[in-house]
């Protein structure tokens, strides 16, 4: 990539030779990395090159704070067909651009080359800061389950654009440039958070992850989820009776994917700051069982149907 990209502290030598040398100060690096391809992630009818950018980066670092790490650097693969305008490439870099200066870190490096589908490829670093990582594998039953960012926007948004409405803004903003809560992933780790990670799949399949890893399961309360005003319009305009609205948003909040959010699991004691929303406890596993049941997820002790984004679903 170009070295238009602003550097960070963090970045000794960023693009321009065979390869960036980035500062890991806490001695080891968080490292993840994520593809977007057209057709499957986003469609350039629905979204602007601008949009894409953001994306690219919110998607990945959303990974790099749920880990509590703060973003340092991003490499980024750009695969293209002839025929893509340059203008195309250069507002998807000015989405990068502005997604990095208000998550933190500088695009350090990257390849392009010709291909018949569009594809991104990214991979983000981060620096833990003197912290222990906070993986998936430390809930105890007792503890609570929170979550903060927003919920269900991003596939509201989808359904909107599929049907081909424009509105609720939010919901297609939300969409189209998740705003994962980046400061919120370092400061769960200093809160003592016991697990955590980024809600990509949807908040019920995520926390599954959380279950299996830790050998635990999870109630979420209903009540608990209290829809954004927005939220409730998209639901209304997709169909759902004035009576329903808020069970059906609710549902999105619960199985929507994509929305870059961040859950997490605390400490019964823990004093939480207002934008993390607790939304469930932990319980142990069913006595006697050697595995975490099939759905260890449940909805006011009830089984939630699978939803959530699934990678490898056919169109």
């Amino acid at each position: 990539m170009t070295s238009q990209f602003p550097s960070t502290d963090d970045v000794i030598l960023g693009p321009g030779d065979d390869a960036a040398v980035v500062a890991a100060p806490d001695g080891r690096t968080v490292a993840t990395t994520d593809l977007l391809v057209e057709g499957r992630h986003f469609r350039r009818e629905w979204s602007t090159a601008r949009d894409v950018g953001h994306r690219a980066v919110a998607q990945n670092y959303a990974d790099v704070v749920a880990m509590g790490a703060r973003p340092t650097g991003l490499l980024i693969g750009f695969a293209a067909p002839a025929d893509l305008p340059l203008a195309w490439a250069e507002e998807f870099t000015a989405g990068v651009r502005e997604e990095c200066a208000l998550a933190g870190g500088a695009v350090v490096g990257g390849d392009m080359v010709g291909s018949d589908t569009l594809t991104i490829a990214v991979t983000a670093l981060g620096d833990l800061e003197g912290r222990a990582p906070v993986r998936r594998d430390g809930a105890r039953a007792g503890d609570v389950v929170a979550y903060t960012g927003h919920l269900g926007l991003s596939a509201a948004g989808l359904a909107l654009l599929e049907r081909g409405v424009d509105g609720p803004a939010d919901c297609l903003s939300e969409h189209r440039r998740p705003s994962p809560p980046y400061a919120a992933g370092p400061e769960a780790a200093v809160l003592g958070a016991t697990a955590m990670l980024d809600i990509s799949d949807g908040l019920v399949q995520d926390l599954g992850h959380i279950c299996r890893a830790s050998g635990v399961r999870v109630d979420l309360e209903s009540d608990a989820l209290r829809p954004e005003p927005a939220l409730l319009e998209a639901v209304r305009v997709l169909g759902a009776p004035a009576g329903n609205a808020v069970a059906a948003a609710r549902r999105l909040m619960a199985v929507g994917g994509e929305d870059h959010a961040l859950a997490a699991v605390f400490p019964p004691e823990t004093g939480l700051p207002e934008h993390w929303h607790a939304v469930g406890v932990v319980a142990e596993a069913p006595r006697g069982s050697e595995e975490v049941p099939e759905h260890p997820v449940t909805l006011d002790g009830d089984v939630v149907e699978r939803g959530g984004w699934d990678h490898f679903r056919r169109e």
